[in-house]
């Protein structure tokens, strides 16, 4: 690190000594001690309707729309069971649009996440509890068998319309059980391998019905997942998941609704230039990319994200109001700016350009964007993680378009050997500026589902002399004349891809200095740096061999299938041949031959039917054998870097000193940007 970057950061953090000589807990302590590492604060959702307001008030230019009659009254807009939200700080005002960052289509999660609201259910601002959202109230009977969802009654879509049970009826009836729309099932609805069902009991309460008892399910309610996760998330980007579907406007473009069937769907989808019905319900179902769907979040697109600018406006039948009765939410727009790279955006932030950025800023640049706080007129908060990893190397274990390469890639002592190359001191200084915490992908020792002693280091030590002797004890001693070594069956280098999206992090420039100590012991790895969507659909066909990212979401058993063990195909970089088997109950993918992999599987799928304690030591199994075998090696985590570079306007105001950053609080709408304002 150069001299001037260490003093500007020994300054700004209050370190007594550089970064680099301190351990990773007396860094983090010293960041404690900065004043840049808040309290957590959250709104509070009052539920004593004895105190909620009686009167109600909207935004200025939804007035004008009630004046000239294109809206109903702001009280015949509202639901009967509000949702009434005390700030963090104050009532706020009307006005303004929030400036931001975004690097393209890829980036839909940018703004999927400031619609967080649009789930059910919400986790609170520490993680731990879930608050009512969607449903005023939900209860999983004490058999485990049923879990009933108590939606609020009165409940109405950004154009006007009810919604209802017959949403998440639609929803699982009309998407969720099409073969041509999902042909491969979520474990979410199929505890054991036995399909559940969504029922409705009347208007606004639903019943989801399972065969064995599965109370894992209330968690996945409340948490980030492909059930509980909403409809911004969940049916962006061609995702078809998320419980609920306003059928109301979407059964227009299903074949089984329409005189002619599929013949006349597919040719009406043609005429507006789709391939087929499929590819038009995709993007008639994605608010990026269509300003008519209806929504339930806060703000809905109006200019869509395949812009220079995608810009969302506010709801003009949200939910909630503030407790003196004002409709949130209090802005009138979000506005995001494409940038070329990761470089411009943070050069943006620190030029004062955005209100509120945390997501692609780099903790690299932290000294700079300390020194530029008055000038750029914001001030910067550093949110901590309890994730693991920030830079994971999931090794495909169901790749096979090269069979050596694929040898290699299911050989746990090549995995480990790899692993023990890995000089994390190095990466920490260069990237995290050495407050984050290096070894493995556990999560945060303070969680339950930490695995216990030994497990942060096991296999993630850095002894270069151990990973040569492995990798020559396996077959590969065997070098070229620049010292790498060669494959067994051609003689010809060894040579292994690393997939890296320039996304949160320089995956991409972490990842070649990973490829430079992987080189001393003589394993060629090529970094590929890929565009966001093109290396999804990569991995989702089968065609990466190593997928560099976070394990944001582990922190939680409930959400493993999203990053740790292959069991949703749309993110098993681990293996996504071996999703499709897992959720397909066998009938699609490949079924592992590794029995360490049948027995992680095995145990995720018995953890649905356990109640917490005994979840919680399930997780710590699975946990061991993930580390054991360095499926995924970890690198540095628990650390700000993954959305905790928190840069805010002087003038915003609502804002928490500190954000939950866990993949489930879906930083930062887990903060309810609803209620944020500019205070001048």
């Amino acid at each position: 690190m150069p001299t001037k970057l260490r003093l500007l950061a020994q300054l700004a953090l209050g370190f007594a000594i550089s970064i680099g000589a301190l351990s990773p807990a007396s860094a983090q302590s010293s960041l404690g001690q900065s004043g840049l590492v808040g309290t957590p604060e959250g709104i509070t959702i009052v539920t004593d309707q004895a105190q909620w307001p009686k009167t109600f008030n909207e935004a200025p230019q939804l007035a004008e729309l009630v004046k000239q009659g294109k809206l109903p009254a702001v009280k015949d807009r509202l639901p009967v069971d509000l949702m009434v939200i005390k700030p963090v700080r104050e009532i706020g005002k009307y006005g303004g649009t929030w400036r931001r960052g975004f690097t393209g289509p890829g980036d839909d999660e940018n703004g999927n996440r400031i619609n967080a609201s649009d789930r059910p259910m919400l986790v609170d601002h520490t993680g731990a509890k879930v608050n009512p959202s969607l449903a005023k109230a939900w209860k999983m009977s004490d058999d485990g068998k049923v879990f009933t969802l108590n939606l609020r009654r009165g409940l109405r879509w950004s154009d006007g319309a009810p919604m209802t049970a017959d949403d998440f009826v639609f929803w699982f009836e009309e998407i969720y059980s099409n073969k041509e729309i999902l042909p491969v099932g979520i474990p979410d609805m199929t505890p054991a391998g036995k399909p559940g069902k969504i029922v409705k009991v009347d208007d606004y309460t639903v019943n989801f019905v399972f065969e064995v008892p599965f109370y894992l399910f209330e968690d996945l309610m409340g948490g980030d997942t492909l059930i509980g996760g909403g409809q911004a998330v969940r049916q962006s980007n061609k995702r078809s998941h998320g419980a609920y579907a306003p059928a109301h406007y979407l059964k227009k473009f299903l074949p089984k609704f329409m005189p002619g069937g599929v013949d006349a769907a597919n040719a009406a989808a043609r005429a507006e230039g789709f391939d087929s019905w499929l590819a038009r319900l995709h993007f008639k179902k994605d608010w990026t990319l269509n300003p008519e769907l209806p929504v339930l979040g806060p703000f809905r697109t109006v200019q869509p994200i395949n812009n220079a600018v995608w810009v969302m406006e506010r709801n003009p039948y949200y939910w909630a109001v503030d407790t003196a009765g004002n409709q949130l939410p209090y802005l009138d727009r979000v506005q995001m700016t494409v940038v070329e790279n990761l470089e411009v955006l943070n050069l943006r932030a620190m030029a004062g350009d955005y209100d509120l950025q945390e997501r692609h800023v780099d903790l690299g640049k932290l000294p700079v964007l300390l020194e530029n706080q008055a000038r750029g007129k914001y001030k910067v908060h550093l949110d901590l993680a309890l994730n693991g990893t920030d830079a994971i190397y999931h090794f495909n274990q169901s790749y096979d378009a090269d069979a050596e390469i694929a040898k290699w890639l299911r050989n746990a002592d090549f995995r480990r050997a790899l692993s023990l190359a890995i000089d994390r001191k190095q990466l920490n200084e260069t990237f995290w500026l050495g407050v984050a915490v290096p070894g493995s992908v556990a999560p945060g020792e303070a969680l339950p589902y930490f695995p216990g002693p030994g497990w942060r280091e096991k296999w993630s030590t850095f002894d270069q002399k151990q990973a040569n002797e492995m990798l020559d004890k396996i077959g590969l001693s065997r070098k070229d004349a620049q010292g790498f070594r060669v494959r067994t069956d051609n003689g010809q280098r060894l040579r292994i891809q690393i997939q890296a999206v320039q996304a949160f992090l320089p995956w991409p420039k972490i990842s070649e200095m990973v490829a430079d100590q992987w080189a001393k012991v003589g394993i060629q790895a090529d970094v590929r740096d890929t565009e966001r969507n093109l290396a999804f659909t990569r991995t989702q066909n089968n065609e990466h061999q190593i997928m560099v990212w976070n394990n944001g979401g582990t922190e939680l058993l409930y959400l493993f299938p999203r990053h740790a063990i292959p069991v949703d195909p749309t993110e098993a970089f681990m293996g996504p041949e071996h999703a499709k088997w897992f959720a397909s109950g066998g009938t699609q993918g490949k079924k592992p031959e590794d029995p360490n992999i049948l027995k992680m599987l095995e145990l995720f799928s018995s953890a649905a039917g356990q109640k917490t304690e005994d979840r919680i030591k399930t997780a710590q199994e699975i946990w061991k054998i993930l580390i054991d075998q360095q499926y995924a090696i970890g690198t540095v985590g628990q650390s700000p870097a993954l959305m905790g570079v928190r840069l805010v306007s002087e003038r915003l105001g609502n804002v928490p000193s500190r954000n939950c950053i866990a993949q489930h609080c879906r930083t930062p709408g887990g903060a309810h940007p609803e209620t944020w304002f500019y205070k001048n």
